[in-house]
């Protein structure tokens, strides 16, 4: 019996490393993004990018306006992601709270008019629907993650801040 609570209350290494690996390859997409951003062919128009504001005519995939800005922020999201992702708390904060930062960028980009001044990120209605759909996922891999681990475990998981 007292193998049985042990297994229920220790985190198995596969699931930690399942968490962790949720929020590395999250991140990575994101560095990945921020890089193929800046690469003709890949990003149309590229000739066109400006370093913040709706001007910008450069678009990921001919789909998504960038911008230096935009560009950049990917990067640094997709960073900062990885640095967490070396833990499965940091990894399961990536992904809660940057699909919480998604929602509110999704609803800054509806609440924007795309050709306004204040779009200076920039959005337009396709990136709308990635950043919903990002935080959206996001937020799923936070709670399938964290359903792996029982509370108990996630406590003693490395990384938590007890230990």
């Amino acid at each position: 019996m007292t193998k049985d609570i042990a297994a229920a209350t220790t985190p198995q290494r596969k699931d930690v490393q399942t968490v962790r690996a949720m929020g590395a390859v999250v991140a990575a997409v994101f560095v990945l993004v921020g890089i193929l951003g800046f690469v003709p062919g890949v990003t149309t128009d590229l000739d066109t990018i400006a370093w913040a504001g709706h001007e910008s005519g450069a678009q990921l995939f001919g789909i998504f306006q960038v911008s230096v800005l935009h560009n950049l922020l990917h990067l640094a999201f997709g960073v900062v992601g990885l640095v967490l992702a070396r833990t499965v708390v940091g990894s399961l904060r990536f992904l809660l709270w940057g699909g919480v930062a998604y929602l509110g960028l999704w609803a800054y980009g509806v609440m924007v008019d795309h050709d306004h001044g204040a779009n200076v990120v920039p959005t337009d209605q396709a990136d709308d629907w990635l950043h919903l759909g990002l935080s959206i996922g996001m937020i799923f891999l936070a709670a399938l993650g964290r359903g792996l681990l029982t509370p108990r475990a996630a406590a003693r998981a490395p990384g938590h801040p007890t230990n």
